[in-house]
C-alpha cells in the first residue's frame, strides 16, 4: 500500500477523502491566535486518531483559510485535502497498529 502524501496524491483520491470529510463536524478552530504549539498538538492527535479531520477557520484568522491550511499541512506533515469556504480538510496516515486505515 502506498502511503499518500502531497506529492502523490491524485484527484480522485482527493475528490474520495473530500466525500468521506463531508459528514465530518469541524474538530477546532484557528482564528487570531493563530497556529500555535497546542492547536499543532491537537491537531496531530486527531489525525493520528483519525486520519481525516475538518477544522474551521474564522474570519479574525491572521492570514487566509488557504494560507492557514497549507501552513498547517506542511508542519503537520498531512495533506492539505481542500479548503472550501472557511473549512480546511486534512489527511494525515495513521501509524498506529492494529488500526482501520481509511481505504479510498
Amino acid at each position: 500500500m502506498v502511503i499518500v502524501t502531497n506529492e502523490n496524491i491524485t484527484s480522485k483520491q482527493r475528490s474520495k477523502l473530500r466525500s468521506l470529510a463531508s459528514t465530518l463536524t469541524p474538530i477546532t478552530q484557528i482564528g487570531k491566535g493563530g497556529i500555535t504549539d497546542n492547536l499543532l498538538k491537537t491537531l496531530s492527535d486527531a489525525l493520528e486518531a483519525k486520519e481525516l479531520i475538518k477544522v474551521t477557520v474564522l474570519e479574525n484568522a491572521e492570514d487566509s483559510p488557504r494560507a492557514i491550511a497549507e501552513n498547517v499541512a506542511e508542519l503537520l506533515g498531512a495533506v492539505c485535502v481542500t479548503v472550501i469556504g472557511r473549512k480546511a480538510i486534512f489527511y494525515r496516515y495513521s501509524s498506529r497498529d492494529k488500526f482501520a486505515h481509511l481505504e479510498f
